[in-house]
């Protein structure tokens, strides 16, 4: 079919069609091509290169669909009995989430997730609800880079540490681990297919968005610059001899803006006109459209630095994902900033600290975490001493 195959060969080739074992079961096997062991009839037995039993989770050499074909493989002796299989093969992109979500999940559960697009694409995964077991080592998620637990590992997602992973190839695994004792509700995670970084891109801060699209890409659909728009058909684009570039500032162009679980979310929409020959006959019918999201971190960092000595003022300034920005004034009124860096004060004297978001937003609100002082500029660990604390 092109990008994938409906032979019974693509299970050896690993190309199949999404749809491939629910159309074709009953496919001609291709002579000149074995395809590779699979479980799909073969449960609870040694397939030479892999395995079919349920040992293969204690050895890790399990067929590549054993958690897909074989939910009730018999446990040897020795094995720990897992809860009932989970998992399975994803397309395109959605959501899936753990066992019995939104109630509790299982003790000793392990689910396999593979997740594939198109092969000109990548994979972006956003995990948007966790609540696990408040132990790493106990239960977590694994992610990999790849169509198997051999590939490339991506990280390890536990409790309260809620992340996004993108694959560098159209393919990825997500494996779910708990241990025998304490429960809780799970997951939900979301995936989308995205382009592959030499076709496009999107960066975003507190002031901008800024969409790339290479230009080869654009041609190999048939459109160029003058064919793309957004929500608001008024922002236009730049070109230069490779590239497509709409850059505006964040609240215009029709994005819109919205929230989940804390952090803000920018979307946008690039179409298309229809691709026409000069004389005026349409010659490109094919529907573009491409999703465009900015999700924007809840935390932000600024430093500054001082150290108390006598009067010379000063200030050094970093911003964060938000382009937040932290000054020192010399009085309450916030006037007069601090510009010289370090900022030198005597003991005991009054210090006046201003923490800003450079957009204004009224939705936003800036939340101090934590203000720490010490002794040692390079040590705020084993001296440090909290002017704020966990807010």
């Amino acid at each position: 079919m092109g990008s994938c195959s409906c032979s019974s060969s693509c299970q050896y080739y690993g190309n199949c069609c999404h749809d491939f074992h629910w159309y074709c079961s009953t496919t001609t096997e291709d002579p000149w091509v074995t395809p590779a062991p699979s479980c799909r009839y073969n449960c609870g037995s040694h397939m030479g290169s892999c395995s079919c039993s349920s040992s293969c989770e204690y050895y890790g050499n399990c067929c590549r669909d054993y958690h897909w074909y074989c939910p009730s493989t018999t446990d040897i002796p020795w094995w720990p009995t897992t809860a009932p299989t989970c998992g399975g093969y994803l397309y395109g992109g959605g959501t899936f989430t753990s066992p019995n979500h939104p109630h509790h999940y299982d003790d000793n559960s392990r689910c396999e997730w593979h997740l594939r697009v198109p092969r000109d694409s990548r994979i972006f995964l956003r995990f948007t609800f966790l609540e696990l077991e408040n132990c790493c080592s106990c239960d977590y998620i694994s992610v990999y880079n790849g169509n198997s637990i051999g590939h490339p590992y991506l990280g390890r997602v536990c409790n309260g540490s809620v992340r996004t992973f993108q694959s560098t190839s159209h393919e990825m695994t997500v494996v779910f681990r708990t241990d025998s004792s304490v429960v809780a509700r799970g997951f939900t995670a979301e995936y989308h297919s995205i382009l592959s970084p030499n076709s496009g891109s999107v960066d975003c801060s507190s002031s901008t968005m800024t969409i790339v699209l290479q230009k080869n890409y654009l041609q190999s659909l048939g459109y160029e610059a003058h064919n793309l728009f957004l929500n608001d058909r008024s922002c236009r684009p730049r070109e230069n001899p490779w590239d497509v570039v709409f850059s505006f500032p964040i609240h215009t162009c029709g994005n819109i803006q919205t929230f989940q679980n804390s952090s803000a979310i920018y979307s946008n929409t690039l179409r298309a006109f229809p691709s026409s020959s000069g004389d005026g006959v349409i010659t490109h019918h094919d529907f573009f459209r491409l999703n465009i999201t900015c999700l924007m971190a809840q935390e932000s960092e600024s430093h500054i630095m001082y150290i108390v000595n006598h009067n010379q003022n000063s200030s050094i300034i970093g911003t964060g994902m938000f382009n937040t920005s932290m000054d020192f004034y010399t009085s309450s009124s916030f006037y007069y900033k601090v510009t010289e860096s370090p900022y030198e004060v005597n003991l005991n004297q009054y210090m006046y600290v201003q923490i800003n978001l450079d957009y204004y937003d009224s939705k936003l609100v800036v939340y101090i975490d934590t203000c720490v002082a010490s002794p040692s500029p390079t040590d705020f660990e084993n001296r440090a001493h909290y002017l704020v604390r966990n807010g």
